[in-house]
């Protein structure tokens, strides 16, 4: 960023001179590579470089066999029923049995014990259910940990926007982690964002949801934004501070990368104070 403000900044502008705009910079809203959460061959990479894609649609498939089959495998053992079937009719019977030594014991036909026999029975067979059901509970939830897990092997665009670049192809090892290379480049071109340089003289002037133009350079249609914040502290260095626009873009007309010159409403470029925010920024000074 520091480096192309100082670009723009360091070569005149002479067509884009205007009594209350000032100079600014296109760029996308934001850019994203798309890298996976785990590490797999890349199986299908579906968009080319500079296609448009949508929130949610599957840009890359890694190779994901394994995890295909131990979801299926889970999937089967969480709907198993046998252990629960199993565990239940021999509670089933276990209350049968207490009931008939209980009945036995009051007619003094059998013994304490054998009733205490029968009720430990049935409270076994009752912890033997709670473990099936537990069980099978727990082959449900696993069953949800592998569909995550086959789903990390897809990767998906996070918002409307464009394929910037395309580094890695079918066959290739895609990685995770920071400092990896990924996949794709994509960026948001719809709203755009316009970042602008301002003096402190004109601190506490514009404000988020103030409406705005921008004009590209080389030409004269006036694009209509609006601010979507505004630093909340001065550079000291440079004695500036930055607002940015939200630039609507919705039939992708406008190209992020353009120099321009943006006019706020109510706030009028002093000029005696841009050379020196020119000035500073020639020199390097960061946003």
């Amino acid at each position: 960023m520091k480096r192309r403000w100082a670009v723009l900044f360091a070569v005149a502008l002479p067509t884009l001179g205007s009594a209350g705009g000032f100079e600014c910079l296109v760029e996308a809203s934001q850019v994203v590579e798309i890298r996976p959460a785990v590490d797999g061959v890349i199986a299908r990479v579906s968009v080319q470089r500079g296609e448009l894609v949508r929130k949610g649609q599957v840009l890359v498939e890694l190779d994901s066999a394994a995890e295909r089959v131990a979801v299926e495998s889970a999937r089967y053992r969480s709907t198993m029923n046998g252990q629960v079937a199993t565990a239940q009719n021999r509670l089933d019977s276990a209350v049968r049995k207490l009931a008939r030594a209980e009945d036995l014991y009051r007619h003094n036909f059998t013994s304490a014990q054998a009733r205490d026999d029968a009720d430990a029975e049935r409270r076994l067979a009752e912890s033997e259910l709670q473990v099936a059901v537990e069980s099978r509970e727990l082959a449900k939830i696993e069953y949800r940990r592998a569909v995550e897990q086959l789903a990390l092997r897809t990767l998906t665009s996070p918002f409307n926007g464009v394929v910037v670049d395309r580094m890695l192809n079918p066959g290739d090892l895609a990685e995770s982690g920071a400092g990896r290379k990924g996949v794709l480049k994509i960026a948001q071109i719809d709203p755009l964002r316009v970042d602008i340089v301002l003096p402190d003289s004109v601190f506490g002037q514009p404000k988020p949801g103030t409406k705005a133009t921008v004009v590209l350079a080389g030409s004269n249609v006036r694009h209509s934004a609006s601010v979507k914040l505004v630093d909340r502290l001065i550079d000291a260095a440079s004695s500036t501070f930055v607002a940015r626009l939200e630039l609507p873009n919705p039939q992708h007309a406008i190209s992020g990368g353009a120099r321009c010159v943006a006019e706020i409403a109510g706030v009028e470029a002093p000029r005696e104070a841009r050379p020196r925010a020119q000035t500073q920024q020639r020199q390097g000074n960061p946003l």
